[in-house]
């Protein structure tokens, strides 16, 4: 059987330059691309879920980090995977490497300010970025009877820190699901039919059970990511078990680390958010609902059948890898953690990674099937980016000022109608929050320049 190795942990900083990050995607319901299946009448719903897929020939390492709601006393995760994982190839995770990457390929906004236009004076370039944010082994194969059903057999038990592990094997989906009941797990409704499609195409089952009362003697007060490794030619994210229990559509973020390319999603389409385009000043206070109200506006244009592409770029570590950065840059260690192997820790030239930043909207409806990925030799640069521009607010006169209010008010009537197209807003309103009259000016830039000299 192929299997590789995950490295140690190593520790993570914890200094963010940042904040909007933790606001910018925070309400809706997103799930894990397993289940969670709680012990007696617990309820346990999918609040959000971030997984980073690192990906090299047939060698995969996956990092899964989820929410959750309930307060049950013990719980578990059920994920399918291609292969028998090992003890050696399940890792628990630093939630912060993940938070990492989410931070560091969040769509992002930046600010300009516009230089005096007057040439006689000292030209003044200013300008900032801001961004809307933030232990006992055993292989031995036991078969564990479902009356009446065919068996369900342990490949595979152990713990690895506060998660004890089965890896579980069935011939059919009633008794896996039959064995959890047993067990005093309450199984979300319908789960037995996709388990038993998972069956037919050989996967076996990770089930991931947390002890509280370990977890609570390592200092640990949420679920922590846990990360997987394995060998296998399908490069898919399984996500139908994650909308059996689920309440509404789901929401997902994949983080793709590769070393040829972008990363795309095969059996539905890819597209791109919309990127690069001037918005008004207002929105800099509440760019995270901004950005919610863009991308709910984009999901439903689409069909809500597509998967988004939010960043793409070619990460040298140590270095900058985006334009403008929303964290501090990614480290070689940090990159190798979640699976990047070849990317070096002692050489001058580390190499480089392809991150790609997946953002998914999915329900049973419009997605009935698992993601299959594939890895193409788009090597682009490319995010999602919004820019404003502040203008000139000087008491100098000049020539040159007048064909610059002018072009002021024409980059604001573009403006306006980019947040429009964007928010569904209409013009009226948007003219009124920007405080600018019908032909997109201000009584400042109409006033003449002594009323100007004495406007503050």
């Amino acid at each position: 059987m192929n299997r590789t190795r995950c490295t140690h942990r190593m520790a993570l900083p914890g200094v963010l330059i940042l904040l909007f990050v933790s606001l910018c995607f925070a309400p809706s319901a997103v799930a894990f691309c397993g289940f969670y299946v709680a012990q007696g009448d617990a309820k346990i719903y999918n609040q959000s879920s971030r997984v980073v897929i690192a990906r090299d020939g047939d060698r995969t390492v996956m990092t899964m980090a989820s929410d959750f709601q309930g307060d049950p006393k013990e719980f578990a995760v059920v994920i399918p995977v291609p292969v028998v994982l090992k003890k050696e190839q399940v890792h628990v995770a630093d939630q912060g490497i993940v938070d990492r990457l989410h931070d560091y390929s969040v769509p992002r906004m930046v600010e300009y300010w516009d230089p005096n236009p007057c040439p006689s004076n000292v030209v003044e370039i200013r300008g900032d970025i801001k961004t809307a944010i933030r232990k006992k082994d055993s292989s031995t194969k036991q078969i564990i009877s479902a009356e009446g059903l065919s068996a369900v057999m342990i490949e595979a038990q152990y713990k690895v820190d506060e998660y004890s592990i089965l890896i579980l094997s069935a011939k059919e989906g009633r008794a896996l699901e039959e064995w959890l009941v047993q067990h005093e797990y309450k199984m979300p409704e319908g789960a037995s039919g996709i388990l038993q499609s998972y069956i037919r195409q050989g996967m076996y089952f990770f089930v991931a059970k947390v002890d509280l009362n370990e977890q609570k003697r390592l200092g640990y007060t949420f679920l922590r990511p846990i990360q997987v490794a394995y060998e296998s030619p399908k490069f898919m994210l399984p996500i139908r078990l994650g909308m059996v229990n689920a309440q509404g559509p789901q929401e997902m973020f994949v983080f793709t680390l590769t070393r040829a390319g972008r990363a795309e999603v095969t059996n539905y389409r890819t597209v791109r958010v919309p990127t690069d385009l001037d918005i008004p000043e207002f929105v800099k206070p509440e760019f995270p609902e901004f950005y919610r109200t863009l991308f709910t506006r984009v999901y439903e244009k689409e069909g809500k059948d597509a998967v988004f592409l939010e960043y793409c770029w070619n990460i040298i570590p140590n270095q900058p890898s985006c334009d403008p950065c929303t964290a501090p840059y990614l480290r070689p260690e940090e990159l190798r953690t979640l699976g990047a192997f070849w990317i070096s820790t002692t050489s001058p030239y580390p190499g480089a990674a392809v991150l790609t930043r997946l953002h998914i909207r999915y329900d049973k409806e419009h997605f009935p099937e698992d993601f299959q990925f594939q890895i193409t030799g788009d090597r682009q640069n490319w995010q999602a980016r919004y820019v404003l521009h502040h203008a000139y607010a000087g008491t100098d006169e000049c020539p040159e000022l007048v064909r610059y209010h002018r072009s002021l008010w024409n980059r604001r009537r573009k403006e306006a109608t980019n947040y429009r197209e964007l928010t569904g807003v209409d013009f009226i309103d948007i003219r009124k929050r920007m405080g600018v009259a019908e032909n997109w000016s201000t009584s400042f830039e109409t006033a003449s320049w002594w009323e100007r000299l004495w406007w503050k």
